[in-house]
């Protein structure tokens, strides 16, 4: 990468990133591009060289948000680290994020990332959604095979059961008193999906 693209490629980045404070930041969610501007302090004809529309910074937002969630994913996942502590950071980070957001941001987000097209697929969902449902069916059969997972537990309920775990804790209302029991929350999560001889008999 030469010196152009390496400026080109964090020009983009810092609009991208202004872009995404601004709208989380607003109530509605949002922006124009003069307030990118003066936040990014990247002019406007390259704003517009860069992304075409105000409409596609805003989708190209999305996307570098759901690429970033991703990244960090896979980079907890490349950890010489143990089940154990992968999951937990896996969901902490999760929490974290949810819990930073606002709330219209990612009801838009979300919004846009499983909008259909003419044939009826998603324009962003099928590539975020494949990804990260690979990624974590992996890091399951990983654990079924070191014997932290209790094999009845189909993938389905696994993935379910890991995204309502994290969404739920995520809730503003909650999260503002569950952030101070960390280690207890992480300790049920993994204690849910375990196989009985690994804490004993469960009571139900």
């Amino acid at each position: 990468m030469n010196g152009f693209e390496r400026r080109t490629k964090e020009n983009k980045e810092r609009v991208l990133k202004s872009a995404f404070e601004l709208m989380n930041a607003s109530a509605d969610g949002n922006i124009t591009i003069d307030d990118v501007v003066k936040h990014s302090n990247v002019g406007k004809t390259t704003i517009f060289k860069y992304f075409g529309s105000k409409d596609n910074l805003i989708h190209e937002v999305y996307k570098y948000i759901l690429d970033d969630l991703i990244k960090k994913a896979e980079e907890v996942m490349d950890e010489s680290k143990s089940f154990e502590d992968i999951l937990s950071t896996l969901a902490q980070n999760k929490i974290d994020f949810l819990s930073k957001i606002n709330s219209n941001f990612y009801s838009k987000m979300m919004k846009y990332i499983t909008q259909k097209d003419e044939d009826g697929l998603s324009l962003v969902m099928e590539k975020y959604a494949q990804n990260n449902y690979n990624m974590m069916l992996d890091f399951f059969h990983r654990g079924r095979k070191e014997g932290k997972i209790d094999l009845k537990y189909s993938d389905e309920f696994l993935l379910l059961y890991f995204q309502a775990f994290v969404e739920g804790l995520s809730n503003p209302k909650i999260y503002e008193k569950a952030k101070y029991y960390t280690e207890e929350w992480t300790e049920m999560l993994i204690k849910g999906i375990a196989p009985n001889n690994v804490f004993g008999d469960r009571i139900f």
